[in-house]
C-alpha cells in the first residue's frame, strides 16, 4: 500500500513540475512547493520555516536562498526588531501557488474521472481517515528538503 500511495503522490507530482516547467517554472522542485506553502501564510524567520518543515535552520536557509535567487520569495526586514528577518513571497511566488492549485486542481479532477467520482471520494474519504493528525501539512517536507 505504501509503494502505490508513494507511486500515486509521485505521478501527480511530477505531472504537476511539467506543466510548470512549460508555463515557465522550469526552475522549482517539490520540495520548494513545500516551502513556499509555508511561507505563504504570512512573513517568517528562518527558523520559523525550519520548524514549519521540519528540517534545519541552515537546510530552510539553503532552501530560502534558492527561492531567494530564483525570484519566489525575499527577505525583508522586520519592523517589529530590526535584528531579525522575515522571507515573504514575491510577486512570482504567489503566481506559482496559484498556478500549483488550478493545476492540482484540474489533475485530481482528471484522476477522479479516470476511477470514478465516487470511488474516488471514498478513496480521500479512508485517506483522511488514516492521515488526520499525521503531523500537519508539512510533514513530508522534511524528505524534499535537504538537511
Amino acid at each position: 500500500m505504501a509503494f502505490r500511495l508513494l507511486g500515486a503522490f509521485r505521478d501527480l507530482i511530477d505531472a504537476l513540475h511539467v506543466e510548470l516547467a512549460a508555463r515557465g517554472h522550469p526552475d522549482v522542485r517539490p520540495g520548494h512547493g513545500f516551502a513556499l506553502q509555508a511561507v505563504a501564510p504570512g512573513p517568517v524567520t528562518g527558523s520559523e520555516l525550519a520548524g514549519r518543515l521540519g528540517v534545519t535552520k541552515q537546510a530552510a536557509g539553503r532552501t530560502v536562498d534558492v527561492l531567494a535567487e530564483r525570484g519566489y520569495v525575499e527577505r525583508t526586514g522586520d519592523p517589529a526588531d530590526a535584528r531579525r528577518r522575515l522571507v515573504v513571497l514575491t510577486p512570482r511566488g504567489r503566481e506559482l501557488l496559484a498556478l500549483s492549485g488550478e493545476i492540482l486542481e484540474r489533475l485530481r479532477a482528471e484522476r477522479a474521472a479516470q476511477v470514478g467520482p465516487e470511488r474516488f471520494a471514498a478513496f480521500e474519504d479512508g485517506l483522511r481517515a488514516l492521515t488526520d493528525g499525521g503531523g500537519g501539512p508539512f510533514a513530508a517536507a522534511a524528505w524534499f528538503v535537504s538537511p
